[in-house]
């Protein structure tokens, strides 16, 4: 479902030609140039973009889908002191014009909200649950055809739910949002409303969100810009300014020395913050500039946050008889060194470096067994090869320190009440990009996380 560039509603039942024609009419013509600046202007000022290039990246695709937010914005909104609305308006002129449906659709987009859904229970061709990720009700149903042919079970969507005639659909103006352009909407919401760290977006109200709309259409696209400018010049560096080249060092233990030796004197380091029995963070605590980058040809920065505002400069991890340094360029691998020569001296050996650059890191990304299974072998011992893989892949993971989970290992994580909310979010994340990044015809595409959910004694929601 979903708009024509200025042109109609796809379901004709829902058919605003009649009021999109009332909207080029002069007395609106200045009040809707106002509602596209504000979707569209923040954009194309910090990228530098004109209209036309913007079109030209965003594709013939969601051009339309992005004017139907932006339309439907307007729609809502009232102008001048006596609180004029173009939809009141139409309808009090042009009523005669319109069928039953068609009227009672405008009503009900004229006070809709936009917002952010989750989606769960999709019924191909018929139906869908949203749970409403900012305003925190509960999941409802809703009826519709078009989206549910293609969308997978944690997808997240930014429309309006409205109910037409006692029937519960969505509009046309639809944004499919991945968690990362969630995470950048999540941003532009707490400065809109200038939240205070205790403030939870999942309780926001009508009055919160019915002016922001334009956060919505803006996230999404500088979620798109920034995967564009990523596919096309892949130039990522760290917050110290340092080109992103992955590094681990191997430090052999020096003879007779224990783990338990090593870690005694790992925890006398200021810069390293212990996080489990064998594993520490290797953190920065000064404040930089973190900017926003990666729109109109900047360079990307990637780097992972402490929840205190510390920068994790690199990862320590203790296996058997050896000590891990894991960092994310040349030179933090050269202050690394330095930093665990000086703490552990003759106590390790000089170190052994496995070098990687991103793009061989994208290549050799767990998610892709399934290009080392050959053809020949018969599609059934295929699957079970597969699965048998996933499954002790998957259940190496829970053990493993995760950085999304503040670099706790899944177990730990799943002990804590807010611990137990970013499991909630990283199962999910899990489960939806598996389904949406995997051939279709692969066990991977269908792979059932539900073991993972019951072992970490989390409800699936």
């Amino acid at each position: 479902m979903g708009y024509l560039i200025e042109e109609k509603l796809v379901a004709s039942e829902h058919d605003l030609k009649g009021l999109m024609k009332f909207a080029e009419r002069e007395e609106w013509k200045e009040c809707f140039a106002a509602v596209i600046d504000a979707h569209f202007g923040p954009i194309l000022d910090e990228a530098e973009l004109d209209p036309d290039s913007l079109a030209d990246i965003v594709g013939p695709d969601w051009q339309g889908n992005l004017w139907g937010c932006a339309f439907e914005d307007f729609l809502t909104l009232e102008f001048d002191d006596s609180g004029k609305n173009i939809v009141d308006e139409y309808l009090k002129r042009q009523s005669w014009r319109e069928k039953p449906p068609a009227k009672a659709y405008m009503k009900a987009l004229r006070s809709s909200i936009m917002s952010l859904y989750e989606v769960s229970d999709v019924v191909p061709g018929e139906s869908m649950k949203l749970r409403d990720l900012l305003r925190g009700s509960e999941p409802i149903t809703v009826s519709e055809y078009s989206a549910t042919q293609s969308l997978k079970q944690w997808d997240r969507l930014a429309t309006r739910v409205i109910n037409v005639k006692g029937k519960t659909i969505i509009s046309g103006g639809l944004l499919p949002f991945s968690f990362e352009a969630s995470n950048i909407l999540f941003t532009g919401l707490n400065k809109a409303l200038e939240l205070e760290a205790s403030q939870q977006l999942e309780n926001l109200s009508d009055e919160d969100l019915q002016h922001l709309a334009p956060v919505f259409t803006l996230s999404w696209l500088y979620n798109l810009l920034e995967e564009v400018a990523f596919q096309q010049d892949p130039n990522l560096i760290n917050s110290h300014g340092e080109p992103i080249e992955f590094h681990d060092m191997h430090f052999a233990f020096a003879s007779r020395i224990t783990q338990k030796q090593i870690a005694l004197e790992l925890n006398k380091v200021s810069a390293l913050t212990q996080e489990s029995a064998k594993f520490w963070n290797w953190v920065d605590r000064r404040k930089l500039p973190n900017k926003r980058s990666g729109v109109g040809g900047q360079e990307h920065i990637l780097e992972t946050m402490m929840d205190d505002g510390s920068r994790v400069l690199g990862n320590i991890e203790l296996k058997g008889k050896a000590l891990i340094l894991s960092v994310n360029s040349a030179g933090r691998a050269k202050r690394g060194q330095e930093l665990i020569e000086r703490a552990l001296g003759n106590m390790v050996r000089t170190p052994l470096s496995e070098i990687r650059t991103l793009k061989q890191m994208i290549e050799d990304a767990p998610d892709r067994p399934d290009k080392d299974i050959e053809e020949e072998i018969p599609p059934e011992i295929a699957d079970q090869i597969m699965r048998r893989y996933l499954d002790e892949h998957y259940r190496k993971t829970l053990d493993e320190p995760i950085p999304t989970l503040n670099n706790e290992t899944p177990r730990q994580a799943s002990k804590t009440k807010a611990g137990r909310k970013q499991v909630v979010e990283w199962l999910k994340y899990l489960e939806n990009s598996t389904a949406n990044n995997a051939n279709a015809s692969t066990p991977m595409s269908c792979y059932d996380f539900g073991w993972m959910w019951e072992e970490l004694g989390i409800k699936r929601q």
